[in-house]
């Protein structure tokens, strides 16, 4: 079952089962994959999908964090229900060690040895952990790497 296919059929079960948070989440998430296939004219695949909803998550806990400085707890806890519903769709994350594992393989593939290749090495790892990682830790861990 494709990842579009999932998130419609867990839409049906929220509406059967009345759980209206649920169910906004849900269609956030829908709307917002609806809105890139019209904008793009493409049909997106599992990685596209995915790629959509680590933006909706970043979206998200950027407005958190504004939320909670402005003491607005309530709509918080909105957003933050709202991220918990967005990762159950998110591919396993990542340990550290598969992690660094997998940031030497890319450094060495691409022959980076400075932090002027970090975006060589930002572009060659970006698909093999998008939605398993997040690529703010991911680019600390380059610069770490490369000698920032």
């Amino acid at each position: 079952m494709t990842l579009k296919a999932r998130i419609t059929e867990d839409m049906k079960n929220a509406m059967r089962a009345k759980d209206t948070a649920r169910l906004g989440a849900i269609r956030l998430l829908q709307a917002a994959i609806k809105q890139r296939e019209v904008d793009e004219r493409i049909e997106l695949d599992d990685t596209q999908v995915v790629e959509a909803i680590e933006k909706m998550l970043k979206q998200r806990r950027d407005s958190i964090s504004q939320y909670e400085a402005a003491g607005r707890n309530d709509l918080a806890d909105i957003e933050k229900f709202e991220v918990g519903v967005l990762q159950e769709y998110l591919p396993v994350a990542l340990t550290d060690a598969e992690l660094d594992e997998i940031l030497g393989k890319v450094v060495a593939d691409t022959g980076a040895s400075g932090i002027k290749d970090m975006g060589k090495v930002m572009a060659a790892i970006r698909p093999l952990v998008i939605g398993r990682a997040d690529m703010g830790k991911i680019s600390g861990l380059i610069k770490a790497r490369l000698g920032a």
